[in-house]
């Protein structure tokens, strides 16, 4: 396995505790600093926020930055963050320290996307982008479980001091196995908003908001809904979240393997499993022992078209990669805003937590009923990736190799001999290019052939025998007549 991907899911890891550990202390986190719980859940929506106006914004000003320094840099931001909001004594500091936490999370995850896929081979771009989002879920199987369990414990404030070492580990790791030979983007800095003009990558980003806003929206107050409804409490709670994880988990590996699938039928067919799965999730918030398998079962469906949404605008917005994905991340957490406010609304007007699931039925048939209206403008976008391997160069052709990733040969690297050079493309053949380069080593070694035959006979012609006469062909009885 790749020592730089496991990097980038090990700084994933570490900003999906910091996004989502709050959820699991909302309710410390609002008795201790004096406020209600919908006005604790703003930390979430404000995070959101911060993802969604301070990705696009960093990822356009380092667009044309090394990406290890880019990285670096993000993951120095998470660090100062996290422990702003370990030392935050007042609401209004909190929500400071969350909002510059934030400030990383989209860029990051917008450029680790791309930097994943463009270290792999074309047809395993959709497992390295989920290896990525792995680092988000494990973060929900152990992270947030175990931040929850340690804010119980110790206070919540002891939380983000463990979030933060996490950040200091992540950093070493990005410094120690990043490669520095990655390369930038390309263009202006302007033309990357052209990305914009793409139906297919607007539509994409706008089902992503769509898909975040109906997991949030009942998501954010699960801690409440298990403690009013569930009857779970302090270490119950920890084990759902856990549980919770362990569905993302399950859903990040699903996403990638169905990245080979025709898009909008597959993302169809999430959608209403997604909607079978809420509604028997509004049936099970009453037991324990049928909230737990519902709880691995919604986290799995919920989260599983992520990768899918994420390689969409990664694809079709080539000539800005960086900016594109980056925006997937901040329409991502623009559900998560509008999700966490959405929920926080429905109970400010005086409805029951336990509606909540209904609501965010209601978001995805909106979804659904959207995929199904522009499902002909992805016609030409149903595989993301390549049914066929492309054709590259030969097996000899110099490669180096940093930190586990493959570098593309120099243009000088060529493959020599004696009498006759050619030089085979530095970058990635085409099929013409590959025939061209083959044509000339058959060529070239036909003409080697034919040399050596005719040396051969030559040699062969001047051999005496023994007894010093040349050895020529026996003449037949009839020549001697």
């Amino acid at each position: 396995m790749s020592m730089p991907l496991i990097a980038l899911a090990l700084a994933a890891f570490g900003i999906g505790t910091t996004e989502l550990v709050i959820m699991g202390l909302l309710t410390d986190v609002a008795g201790n600093l004096h406020v209600s719980v919908p006005t604790a859940g703003m930390l979430i929506s404000c995070y959101a926020m911060g993802v969604v106006i301070g990705g696009p914004i960093l990822a356009l000003l380092t667009s044309r930055w090394q990406r290890k320094r880019t990285l670096l840099l993000l993951m120095t931001i998470f660090l100062i963050g996290n422990v702003a909001c370990a030392i935050s004594e007042t609401y209004m500091q909190l929500l400071i320290a969350r909002v510059v936490t934030a400030l990383s999370h989209g860029a990051f995850f917008g450029i680790a996307s791309v930097t994943a896929a463009g270290m792999v081979p074309p047809e395993k771009r959709g497992q390295a982008i989920a290896m990525v989002f792995a680092g988000l879920t494990v973060a929900n199987v152990l992270g947030v479980p175990f931040g929850t369990a340690v804010g119980q414990a110790f206070g919540w404030r002891m939380a983000f001091w463990c979030v933060a070492l996490m950040g200091v580990v992540a950093l070493a790791g990005l410094w120690r196995w990043m490669p520095s030979t990655l390369p930038r983007s390309q263009g202006s800095i302007l033309s990357e908003f052209k990305v914009l003009k793409q139906p297919q990558v607007t539509l994409g980003l706008l089902m992503s908001v769509l898909s975040s806003t109906a997991m949030f929206v009942t998501l954010t107050y699960l801690s409440p809904i298990l403690e009013h409804y569930t009857n779970v409490h302090g270490v119950g709670i920890t084990l759902m979240f856990l549980l919770y994880g362990v569905g993302m988990t399950i859903g990040s590996w699903l996403g990638g393997k169905l990245g080979n699938s025709p898009l909008v039928p597959t993302l169809i067919k999430l959608m209403i499993a997604n909607l079978i799965v809420l509604l028997v999730l509004t049936f099970c918030l009453h037991s324990i022992w049928t909230m737990m398998p519902a709880v691995v079962l919604w986290g799995a469906i919920t989260f599983s078209p992520n990768p899918l949404f994420q390689l969409l605008v990664v694809d079709q917005a080539s000539e800005a990669p960086n900016l594109a994905s980056t925006l997937n991340q901040s329409a991502f957490n623009l559900g998560n805003a509008i999700g966490a406010w959405l929920g926080g609304a429905v109970i400010g007007i005086g409805l029951q937590m336990d509606f909540l699931p209904i609501v965010s039925i209601l978001v995805v048939i909106v979804l659904f009923a959207l995929a199904m209206v522009t499902r002909k403008l992805f016609v030409h976008v149903d595989h993301l990736v390549p049914e066929e391997e492309p054709v590259g160069p030969p097996t000899d052709v110099p490669v180096d190799v940093d930190n586990g990733v493959l570098v593309n040969p120099t243009d000088d690297a060529a493959i020599d001999d004696d009498d006759d050079e050619f030089t085979l493309p530095s970058d990635t053949l085409t099929p013409e290019q590959f025939a061209e380069a083959m044509h000339g080593m058959r060529r070239h070694h036909v003409s080697s052939e034919d040399a050596h035959e005719g040396e051969t006979e030559t040699s062969a012609a001047s051999e005496t025998n023994g007894s010093g006469v040349s050895a020529e062909p026996p003449v037949s009885p009839d020549e001697k007549h």
